[in-house]
């Protein structure tokens, strides 16, 4: 499956980099443009980061990503005409989908016209778990390592907080949960408690 990831969904680091473990492990194709490149750029600017290098390291790492948008969603009425390039992208790569925490600009009805659909990406990655919880989990795993190698140690909640991603992270929490029923072994004999006299 091929899904353009959207400049919102790039930023945030955190974020970034389960998205693109993901998709190294071979759960997606990912799909940008140069245009989604430089927001990502410009966000992290206003922010007081520099994006240069890692925008360098993602193209380097997924160079068959970038995709040149055409003119395929000229006529699609959008809350923000300025968005109307991620759709392109995603119609120019041949994309599914489209993985943006920014859901109302990019309407159901709308997207499902040109074959479309934008989806957030803590549902996005919940249904990754669901299908391979080892892959989606290790990219966890190397974040949180990252994290940590940074110096910033983080719970896995705190860091799950971080991505704002709930639904991923109730997921691994009760995929994850010790059995809370126990039950005798083979051959043991099931005592009843005495009564009281």
């Amino acid at each position: 499956m091929r899904a353009v990831l959207d400049a919102c969904v790039l930023f945030p680091t955190v974020l970034r980099e389960i998205l693109i473990d993901t998709a190294a492990a071979g759960l997606f194709q990912p799909v940008w443009s140069r245009r989604i490149l430089d927001e990502w750029r410009h966000a992290a600017t206003r922010q007081g980061a520099a994006a240069g290098v890692e925008i360098a390291l993602l193209e380097s790492r997924f160079p068959q990503a970038l995709a040149a948008p055409g003119q395929g969603a000229s006529g699609l009425d959008l809350p923000d005409p300025a968005d109307r390039h991620v759709v392109e992208c995603a119609l120019a790569a041949g994309a599914e989908a489209i993985v943006t925490a920014n859901l109302r600009d990019f309407p159901r009805g709308t997207l499902a016209s040109v074959g479309l659909r934008a989806i957030h990406p803590d549902e996005f990655l919940r249904d990754l778990y669901l299908r391979a919880p080892e892959t989606v989990l290790a990219a966890i795993e190397a974040t949180e390592a990252r994290a940590r190698a940074a110096g910033g140690a983080m719970t896995r909640k705190e860091l799950m907080r971080r991505a704002r991603l709930p639904r991923l992270a109730k997921a691994v929490a009760r995929l994850e949960a010790p059995e809370t029923a126990t039950f005798p072994s083979p051959g043991t004999a099931i005592i009843p408690p005495r009564e009281q006299d």
